[in-house]
């Protein structure tokens, strides 16, 4: 059988000691797409705040809560034991180690204290970044792929890659997986629903967080548990424990907001 093995350089280029990763610039795509993006869904939803101003303003506030919320999740949630006893490696998030759940946190946390400061709706704040988050994700999958990291569980299919770190056998590419999925078919789904339920603030951050925490559970099937933690309770990975309260949250939010229950203004529970 014919085996893909994945021999990708993980720097994309260097100018003299400068060294640029495609890790740090799958980020930078991310951001800059998905901030144009938002630019272009305030302008046709027409809203008073959040405005343009508005978006450019929590750019840098979503930028501080991915990347140290992201960082951070992945130390607590992740290797604990490791960065306790290496504490000094927490910082070199140039060689992977990334959660995303941990990210939504920080960027959750931010649009709190964003919207609160501004007397913002929070709804149709975290609607705008909710419906651009899948790109970020797309080329995050994508850069997870070319380190050779959170690669999948052994396979026999005809594209099992051999990754530099996953011995030598064919593994699932989750890291594509995902990027579909979360990726783009979320993309795709929340490109229409936001068109559609201009009315019903919360309904596109609600069905970004259950689709991604239905995406994320059903790929860790494919995906190889990280080794430091194996499997909780012998069936379970950390992946879809974290997933869960994604999931639950998401339906909760569809119901409010199918049933009018968000208030258009304020977003608060009615």
């Amino acid at each position: 059988m014919e085996m893909f093995l994945l021999n990708i350089d993980p720097i994309a280029f260097s100018i003299g000691p400068l060294v640029v990763r495609w890790y740090a610039l799958a980020y930078l795509t991310g951001f800059i797409l998905g901030w144009k993006y938002c630019l272009g869904l305030v302008k046709k939803q027409g809203y008073k705040r959040p405005n343009a101003d508005d978006i450019d303003n929590f750019l840098t506030w979503a930028v501080i809560g991915v990347i140290l919320g992201g960082r951070l999740g992945y130390v607590l949630f992740y290797n604990f034991e490791y960065y306790v006893d290496n504490p000094h490696d927490i910082l070199k998030i140039w060689n992977g180690g990334m959660s995303f759940h941990g990210g939504m946190l920080g960027v959750l946390f931010a649009m709190f204290l964003y919207t609160r400061k501004h007397k913002i709706n929070i709804f149709k704040l975290s609607d705008i970044i909710s419906a651009a988050a899948p790109i970020g994700l797309f080329f995050g999958r994508i850069a997870n792929f070319i380190n050779g990291e959170l690669y999948g569980r052994q396979t026999n299919l005809p594209w099992g890659v051999v990754f530099p770190a996953g011995g030598d056998i064919p593994r699932h590419p989750s890291q594509l997986y995902e990027s579909f999925l979360e990726g783009l078919v979320l993309f795709l789904i929340l490109f229409f629903l936001i068109r559609y339920s201009k009315r019903q603030v919360g309904m596109v951050t609600g069905v970004f967080l259950f689709g991604y925490g239905i995406f994320r559970a059903l790929i860790e099937f494919a995906r190889e548990p990280d080794a430091q933690i194996g499997y909780i309770a012998g069936f379970i990975s950390m992946g879809q424990v974290l997933s869960l309260p994604m999931i639950i949250g998401g339906i909760v939010i569809i119901v409010l907001a199918v049933k009018g229950k968000l208030d258009f203004e304020t977003g608060r529970v009615k």
